[in-house]
């Protein structure tokens, strides 16, 4: 197949598929007329690449580990050097901080969306003076909605 059909068939720019060829990631034939030419392994491949991309591997850690991969999704790594297994741990423990982060962002996203929207029966929860904090006295009680201030700034930056 040509490079526009495993990039429709991936969802991979063909941009992006010279860069895993330059890489050394796939290695496409070439046609007679100087076309690359993919065979149907390649479009696993192309994916296997994207999910480990995505997952926070740089290329130069993938086109160490394409030759274990099995399967779709599966690293078979039978005879690991003690060096891949270090660079795999960095990278599960660099993804597992990076998805602590997200994880909290996205709590603090979904609390903040808690106390901004008004109640799911478009009432007032019982609270006679149309405020929203359920009391019968106005305002807030002194929350803003804001994050408080003595938060760290490096609580809510994910690595990348």
């Amino acid at each position: 197949m040509r490079i526009g059909e495993l990039s429709e068939r991936t969802g991979t720019p063909p941009r992006l598929l010279r860069y895993y060829e330059e890489q050394g990631l796939i290695a496409p034939s070439r046609a007679a007329n100087g076309y690359r030419d993919y065979d149907e392994s390649q479009v696993d491949r192309v994916m296997q690449i994207r999910g480990l991309l995505e997952a926070g591997l740089p290329t130069r850690i993938i086109k160490q580990i394409l030759p274990c991969l099995d399967h779709p999704g599966q690293i078979h790594l039978p005879d690991a050097p003690p060096e891949m297994i270090a660079t795999l741990e960095r990278q599960r423990d660099r993804m597992t901080a990076r998805i602590d982060c997200l994880a909290r962002n996205r709590d603090a996203i979904a609390a903040y969306l808690d106390a901004v929207r008004p109640p799911a029966d478009g009432g007032t929860d019982g609270d006679t003076d149309g405020d929203t904090d359920g009391d019968a006295e106005g305002g807030t009680d002194g929350d803003t909605g804001a994050a408080p201030s003595s938060v760290d700034k490096d609580t809510y930056v994910c690595p990348p």
